[in-house]
C-alpha cells in the first residue's frame, strides 16, 4: 500500500499547530546545520512556545548562522552590506538573540553539537548546553533526548518527488529511527517546508513526498540560501596547500573543508595538474622539494592527476566543484557512478546556483546521503566503501598541534568550545582503518592574540579533540610531519621541524626537560629558518605571475570590502598593544590622504561627508588602518 500524501500548508503556524495535535506539547524538534535548517517553521514553533508556557520545546540542531552582531561602529559599517550578501532574504533565527542575551524562555532550550566558530566563547548558557559529539552519533543521541519532529528544508517536485536537498545528513539517518518510534506508538511528525532555491539533489537526499507528514509550500516564503563568501587567502595558507597537495595520490579519494585553506588546497591541485612546472617550482621555492620529497613518495605524487580523484566528505563546498571543471574530480564509483558522496553542503551564492542550473544527469554525479554513510566504514555496505575509498586523503585543519602528536580543533584549554568535533574524528579514525588511508591536519604555525604571535605547536595543551594515539600527518607552512606509528621522540623531532622558528628553542627545551628528547638533539640546521618572510619572498614572483593571489576563484565581497576587511583586522591588532595605540593616535595626527583609492574606500564606510566629530575620527581611523 502506497504511503498516504502529507497533509500540506500555506502557512508555517498552521503547520505548527497541526504538529502539535499530533504528537503533543513536548516538542523535541531536530533542525538540519547550515543551510537545510529551515528557520522560518522553527521560528513559529519558538514564537508559539514563548506564547504559550505549558509548551516544551527543545531545539536540536548545530550550526546555527545568524547575523553579525558588529562590536564596533566602524565594524558596523563595514559588515551590514556584506550581510545583506550572506543572508540575502533568509529569515534570521529568532531565538538567537533572546539566547545571547540569556533571556530565553524558560520552557525554550537549545542544544547545539557545532557551534558557528567562535561566536558563543563568551555565552554561558550556549557554553553549558553545547553536547560534544561525533557527527555520526547525532541521530543516536537526538533519539535519546527524546526527538519527535523533524524540520528540514526541501526541494519538491511534481510526481510526489523530494529532495532532502543540502543536508540529508542526519535528517537520512534519522527518520527511519523515528518512524520505529512511531511504529512503538509514540507520535512523531517528519515535516518539509519547501524553498525553490533548494537543489533537487539525488542519492540519499531523494525521497518520496510521503516521507513527510505536513509539508510547507508557500511561495512567499521561499528565499535565498545562507552564502558564506571567499576570502582572501594568506601567504601561510597557501604554503600549506602546497604542502597537501603533494600528498595527494593520483587515482585516489580525498575530502577537504570550507574556507580560505580549502579554496587554497583546490588551487594549489590545479596547479600541479594544469600548470605542473610552475607549480614544482613553487613546492622549492618554499623549500618543501627536496625537503619532503621521501613524504611525498610514500603518499602522494608530483605528476597531473591523470586517473582523476574521487570525492567523499562530510561538507560538500564549491572547490569540490572547482575540482570538477579542471578535470580533477573525475574518478567515478560503482555502483551509482558518482564522482562525489557529500553529507551537507554549503558556500557561495553562485554554487547554489551552479547546481540548480545542472541537467539533471550532471547534477547526479554529485550524490548527497547520510552521514552514516560518508563519514562511517561500519555497515553493511562496508565493503563497497572500502573500495570506494582507495588511497584516500582527508584533509582537516585544527587550531594547535602538541609535540606529542595530539590535535586540538574544537575547544580551548579552559572548556570553552570554539566550535565543535563535528565530524573530525569520523575522517580520522576512517584514515586509520582504510587500506592506504592517510589523515592530514592542517595547523597555521602560528597565530596573533593580543598583540602578540604565539605558537600552534605546543609542547602540551589543556584539552585535545584528536589524541595523540591516532596522529598521522600534521602539515603547518614549513612543511610535513608523517609522524603515524613514529616513536615520541620522532613524533616531536618531526614537529619541530614544521614550527615557526621563533619559538623552535623553547620548545626544544620543553621536550628535552620532559625526557623526550636527546639532550644533544639540535634542530637540523634546514629547518631553522621557518620564518613569514621568508614564504613572502619565495612567493612573491609566483604572485607577479598571477599564482597564489589571494581570491583564485573570486568572492562576492567587492574589492573595497576585501581591502578593508583586512585593514581594520590590522587595525584592531595594533590596538592591543601600547606601542600600537601610539602609533594609531600619530596616525591620527596626519592630514588625510587625498588619493582616489583611500577615498573610494572612505565613502564606503560612509564616512566620506562626517556629520560631526565622532565621523571625522572614524574617518580618520580608516584613513589610519589604511597606510
Amino acid at each position: 500500500m502506497d504511503a498516504p500524501a502529507p497533509r500540506q500548508f500555506d502557512g508555517v503556524e498552521d503547520c505548527v499547530e497541526a504538529v502539535l495535535a499530533k504528537v503533543g506539547r513536548r516538542i523535541v524538534l531536530c533542525a538540519p546545520i547550515g543551510a537545510g535548517k529551515p528557520v522560518a517553521l522553527v521560528n513559529a514553533f519558538y514564537r508559539r512556545a514563548v506564547a504559550d508556557a505549558g509548551i516544551r520545546l527543545t531545539i536540536l540542531t548545530g550550526l546555527t548562522l545568524a547575523r553579525p552582531q558588529p562590536r564596533s561602529e566602524l565594524e558596523r559599517r563595514l559588515v551590514t552590506p556584506i550581510t545583506a550578501k550572506v543572508f540575502g532574504n533568509a529569515p534570521e533565527p529568532e531565538w538567537i538573540a533572546p539566547l545571547r542575551a540569556g533571556r530565553l524562555a524558560p520552557n525554550v532550550h537549545v542544544l547545539e553539537f557545532f557551534l558557528e566558530p567562535g561566536a558563543w566563547l563568551d555565552v554561558a548558557a550556549v557554553q553549558q548546553a553545547y553536547a560534544s559529539i561525533n557527527y555520526t552519533h547525532v541521530a543516536r543521541s537526538a533519539l535519546a533526548e527524546g526527538a519527535n519532529v523533524i524540520a528540514q528544508q526541501v526541494a519538491l517536485r511534481p510526481g510526489g518527488r523530494a529532495s532532502l536537498g543540502t543536508n540529508p545528513d542526519v535528517t537520512a539517518d534519522l527518520i527511519p529511527m523515528l518512524r520505529a518510534r512511531e511504529r512503538a506508538g509514540l507520535p512523531v511528525a517528519i515535516v518539509g517546508q519547501a524553498n525553490d532555491r533548494v537543489p533537487f539533489m539525488f542519492g540519499g537526499a531523494e525521497v518520496p513526498a510521503s516521507t513527510f507528514d505536513f509539508l510547507v509550500d508557500d511561495p512567499r516564503g521561499y528565499h535565498e540560501l545562507v552564502a558564506p563568501p571567499n576570502l582572501p587567502i594568506a601567504t601561510a595558507d597557501h604554503a600549506i596547500a602546497l604542502a597537501a597537495s603533494l600528498l595527494i595520490r593520483d587515482g585516489g579519494t580525498v575530502q577537504i573543508g570550507i574556507g580560505e585553506l580549502g579554496d587554497a588546497i583546490v588551487h594549489a591541485m590545479t596547479l600541479r595538474h594544469r600548470q605542473n612546472a610552475e607549480w614544482r617550482t613553487a613546492l622549492g621555492d618554499i623549500g618543501l622539494l627536496p625537503g619532503f620529497e621521501a613524504e611525498m613518495r610514500a603518499m602522494g605524487g608530483d605528476a597531473p592527476f591523470e586517473q582523476g580523484l574521487y570525492a567523499v566528505t562530510e561538507m560538500f563546498v564549491d572547490g569540490f566543484l572547482d575540482l570538477y571543471r579542471a578535470g580533477i574530480l573525475k574518478r567515478r564509483v560503482d555502483p551509482d557512478g558518482a564522482l562525489l558522496h557529500g553529507a551537507f553542503m554549503l558556500g557561495p551564492r553562485a554554487f547554489y546556483e551552479s547546481l540548480r542550473a545542472m541537467p539533471d544527469a550532471e547534477r547526479a554525479l554529485f550524490r548527497m546521503m547520510p552521514v552514516s554513510f560518508t563519514n562511517e566504514l561500519l555497515g553493511p555496505d562496508w565493503e563497497t566503501k572500502v573500495a570506494q575509498r582507495r588511497d584516500a586523503r582527508f584533509i582537516n585543519s585544527a587550531l594547535l598541534a602538541t609535540l606529542g602528536g595530539a590535535v586540538v580543533s574544537d575547544g580551548l584549554a579552559d572548556g570553552r568550545v570554539v566550535s565543535g568535533v563535528g565530524g573530525q574524528y569520523n575522517f580520522v579514525a576512517q584514515a586509520h582503518d582504510l587500506p592506504g588511508g592517510r589523515s592530514i591536519i592542517a595547523v597555521r604555525a602560528t597565530r596573533a592574540s593580543g598583540g602578540r604571535v604565539e605558537s600552534n605547536i605546543r609542547w602540551n595543551y589543556g584539552h585535545a579533540t584528536i589524541p595523540r594515539h591516532l596522529r598521522d600527518v600534521v602539515l603547518t607552512e614549513y612543511g610535513v610531519a608523517d609522524i603515524r606509528g613514529r616513536s615520541d621522540a620522532e613524533v616531536a623531532m618531526a614537529l619541530l621541524a614544521i614550527a615557526d622558528s621563533r619559538f623552535q628553542p623553547a620548545l626544544l627545551g620543553e621536550a628535552q626537560r620532559a625526557g623526550k628528547l636527546p639532550a644533544s638533539w639540535r634542530i637540523p640546521d634546514a629547518r631553522r629558518a621557518n620564518l613569514p618572510e621568508r614564504l613572502e619572498r619565495a612567493l612573491a614572483p609566483h604572485r607577479a605571475a598571477g599564482r597564489f593571489g589571494a581570491l583564485p576563484f573570486g568572492t562576492d565581497l567587492s574589492p573595497e570590502e576585501v581591502r578593508l576587511g583586512g585593514a581594520l583586522r590590522r587595525l584592531k591588532a595594533r590596538s592591543e598593544t601600547l606601542a600600537g595605540k601610539a602609533g594609531i593616535g600619530a596616525a591620527l595626527l596626519r592630514p588625510l590622504p587625498r588619493d582616489a583609492e583611500t577615498r573610494a574606500l572612505v565613502a564606503r564606510m560612509g564616512l566620506a561627508e562626517p556629520r560631526n566629530f565622532r565621523e571625522r575620527i572614524y574617518r580618520r581611523l580608516v584613513a589610519a588602518a589604511l597606510r
